[in-house]
């Protein structure tokens, strides 16, 4: 009997835990990241937090709206309309000082998230002093997952990427969404590369 309940008890634990991992490591749903939480609509992270985690300092374009925290993310920030399928995102991320994969690297995998042989393109720049990759790529986004996996196949999108080699190691601004809205907002893209600086 006391071998039968510390069975019961052992499966119960077992299928406890797989459900506490199966639910962190859940890849985060468009529909569920595409609005800040209630109160949040126009606070912004903390420019100095930022600057003091990543090395460099950044001007958000003003109708930019903070996204709330997010894993891995140093910061996310929404543009457009509240439906996920209507408006854009651009999250950054920084991993630290040699952290985070090459130049190359990194534009290979932002290219490998959409579907076949998307147009792309790409330059290079200095802003104040830091070397600056800036990609464009458009075609049907796979719409990646935190494990990577596509969630979805979305047509006549694109990403605008940056790989910001700051002082801290690289800085990542991966702006994707509609390519009519991310077009619309490319000059804003343009200026918050334009306004980078080093902390």
């Amino acid at each position: 009997m006391i071998r039968w309940i510390a069975g019961v008890l052992v499966v119960g634990l077992l299928v406890l835990g797989f459900v506490t991992w199966k639910r962190s490591v859940e890849p985060v749903r468009l529909a569920d990241a595409a609005a800040p939480a209630a109160g949040e609509e126009n606070r912004s992270p903390d420019p100095e937090a930022l600057a003091a985690a990543s090395g460099i300092r950044w001007t958000v374009p003003a109708g930019w709206r903070d996204g709330g925290e997010r894993a891995m993310r140093l910061a996310t920030y929404l543009v457009g309309g509240q439906d996920p399928h209507a408006g854009a995102e651009c999250a950054v991320f920084h991993f630290g000082a040699g952290q985070g994969g090459g130049v190359d690297d990194n534009i290979d995998r932002w290219t490998g998230q959409f579907e076949g042989t998307p147009g792309s393109s790409r330059r290079a720049m200095t802003v104040h002093g830091m070397n600056v990759t800036r990609v464009e790529i458009a075609g049907t986004f796979l719409a990646p997952g935190a494990d990577m996996q596509s969630q979805g196949r979305l047509a006549a999108w694109k990403l605008l990427g940056a790989i910001v080699e700051g002082p801290q190691g690289s800085v990542f601004f991966k702006f994707t969404g509609p390519a009519r809205v991310i077009d619309g907002a490319a000059s804003d893209f343009d200026a918050l590369l334009a306004s980078l600086e080093p902390r």
